[in-house]
C-alpha cells in the first residue's frame, strides 16, 4: 500500500488522519507493507525501512513516529515502517524465517517471496540513494570484549555498514558517514552505557550469513545502505530516541529538512508512541482513541454481512477477526477486544444537535466531545438515542441533562472512566456513535 504525502503542513496533518494505515488480518495471510511517501519526491530520496523483524519495536516504532510525527520541508523520504507485518503481530522474529536472510536466492514457493521482490524493486528504484534499516540488537557492540553484554558479539548500540566504501556519485563513503552519525548520537546519550560504534561487518571478506541481508543487497544494487541498531536492553522509548537521532542525522547529511511534532527527548518519544493514536469504523461513523481503550468493549456495533472497514492514524495498527470478536493490535502489543454485536447499517450521515456546557452545536458521528459539566442529546425524530451506561428510568434518553456520575463508570471505553458512548440508530439500523470525554474527575 502506497501512500504519497506531498503536501504542505497543514495538508500533511489532514492527510496523515484520514490515509488508511491498518490492516484487516486472518490467520493465515501474508501481509502487505506500507510505503509512505513524504515530502517532494526527488532522486535524493532516503528509505527508511522498519519492521523486517518483528520482535524489534525499537525499529518499526521508529519508523512509525517517522512517518506520523514527521513533515518533510524540503527533499524526499519514503517510509516502509511495517515490512513484515505478520512477524510484527506475532511478535515473532518471522514466522516463515529470518526475512533479513532472504535476500540472496530465495524459492518462489517461499510464503514471502512476493513481499520480498517488492521490497527489493523500491531499493532499487532510481529516486533511492541511501537506505537506512532499523533493528532491535541483543546486548550493546563493543570493539574489544569488556563482558557477556559489551562485546564484539553484541549488535546493540551501534550503526552497521557492510564495507568502508563504494563506488558511486553520492553517499559512497559509508565509514566516514557511519562514523558521522555515530558521534551525533554520541552528543546525545541518556547514559554512558548507550554509546554508539561503527560496525563493519566486512560482508564482502565472506561473510556467507550478511550475505543474504537487506542492506548488502542494496549496495551490490548500486545504493548506499546503513543499519542502525539499537539495544534490547533499553525499554522502547528508549531504542526509538537512539533510532530517531541516527535518522535525522542521515537526513540532515542528505539534505533532507523536517519539523516535528515532539521533543527528541526520552520522554517526549514515550508520549509519541503511546498517544494521539486513533481508529475509525466505516466511513467515520465510529473513532475511538486507542491509547484510552479498557481491554474489552462489549456489544460494539458491527455491519452485518460484510468484512469490517476502518482507517487509523498510524500504520501498525491491525484488527484481527478472531471468532465473533476483533483483537485491536499496535505493532506487537494487543490494545483492546470488541465483542461483536453485529446489526444492520443506517447510510444516514446527516448531524446531530447536542448542548454541551450549555452550547448547542451540530456534530458528526465519528465525534470525541469534551465535556466539562454536562451534556445533553436533542431529541432529533430520526433517530434513537442510547447513552451506553446512563441510569435512565425513562426510556427515551434524549432533552436530558447527563452528568458523569449519572452513567455507570464500568460502560466507559477507557480505563479512567472518562469516555462514554452516545449510539444513534434508525429504527433496528445503527446509524453512528459520538463519545463523550469529561473532563473533570467527579
Amino acid at each position: 500500500m502506497v501512500y504519497d504525502l506531498n503536501h504542505g503542513m497543514s495538508k500533511l496533518f489532514k492527510i496523515v488522519l484520514i490515509s488508511v494505515f491498518s490492516t484487516l488480518l486472518s490467520a493465515s495471510t501474508i501481509m502487505d507493507f506500507d510505503v509512505i511517501k513524504k515530502g517532494k519526491e526527488n532522486n535524493n530520496t532516503l528509505l527508511v525501512i522498519g519492521g523486517i523483524q518483528g520482535d524489534e519495536p525499537g525499529g518499526f516504532m521508529s519508523a512509525s513516529l517517522l512517518s506520523t510525527h514527521y513533515e518533510i520541508t524540503k527533499g524526499s523520504v519514503w517510509v516502509v515502517p511495517n515490512l513484515n507485518f505478520l512477524s510484527i503481530i506475532e511478535r515473532s522474529r518471522g514466522p516463515y524465517g529470518d526475512m533479513n536472510r532472504k535476500f540472496a536466492d530465495l524459492p518462489k514457493e517461499d510464503p514471502e517471496y512476493e513481499n520480498v521482490q517488492k521490497i527489493k524493486a523500491l531499493i532499487s528504484d532510481d529516486n533511492v540513494k541511501l537506505i537506512v534499516n532499523l533493528h532491535d540488537g541483543s546486548g550493546y557492540y563493543r570493539h574489544k570484549f569488556e563482558d557477556k553484554l559489551h562485546s564484539p558479539l553484541k549488535w546493540g548500540q551501534c550503526s552497521i555498514i557492510d564495507q568502508s566504501t563504494l563506488n558511486l556519485p553520492k553517499y559512497g563513503n559509508l565509514k566516514e558517514m557511519s562514523e558521522q552519525v555515530v558521534a551525533h548520537v554520541n552528543k546525545h546519550l541518556l547514559k554512558d552505557e548507550d554509546i554508539y560504534h561503527v560496525h563493519n561487518t566486512r560482508t564482502v571478506e565472506g561473510d556467507k550469513e550478511m550475505e543474504k541481508s537487506l542492506t548488502y543487497f542494496a549496495i551490490n544494487h548500486g545504493k548506499a545502505a546503513f543499519g542502525n541498531e539499537a539495544s534490547k536492553d533499553l525499554p522502547t522509548y528508549g531504542r526509538v530516541y537512539y533510532h530517531l537521532l541516527a535518522l535525522e542525522k542521515y537526513m540532515t547529511m542528505m539534505g533532507i529538512e523536517f519539523k516535528r511534532k515532539f521533543k527528541l527527548t526520552a520522554n517526549g518519544v514515550y508520549h509519541a508512541i503511546n498517544n494521539d493514536i486513533y481508529v475509525s469504523f466505516y466511513d467515520n461513523k465510529i473513532k475511538l482513541p486507542l491509547s484510552k481503550m479498557r481491554n474489552i468493549l462489549k456489544y460494539f456495533p458491527i455491519k452485518k454481512g460484510s468484512e469490517i472497514d476502518f482507517e487509523s492514524t498510524n500504520p501498525l495498527v491491525a484488527v484481527i477477526k478472531k471468532g465473533n470478536t476483533y483483537n485491536i493490535q499496535y505493532g506487537n502489543r494487543h490494545l483492546s477486544k470488541l465483542s461483536v454485536d453485529y446489526m444492520e447499517y443506517d447510510n444516514t450521515k446527516k448531524k446531530v444537535k447536542l448542548l454541551v456546557d450549555g452550547k448547542l452545536k451540530d456534530y458528526s458521528f465519528g465525534t470525541i466531545i469534551d465535556v466539562h459539566n454536562n451534556f445533553l442529546v436533542k431529541k432529533d425524530d430520526d433517530f434513537r438515542v442510547n447513552v451506553i451506561g446512563y441510569k435512565n428510568v425513562r426510556r427515551v434518553e434524549t432533552d436530558i441533562k447527563i452528568k458523569k456520575s449519572q452513567i455507570l463508570q464500568r460502560y466507559s471505553i477507557d480505563k479512567a472512566g472518562q469516555i462514554y458512548r452516545v449510539e444513534y440508530y434508525n429504527k433496528k439500523k445503527f446509524a453512528g456513535m459520538i463519545l463523550v470525554k469529561f473532563k473533570n474527575k467527579s
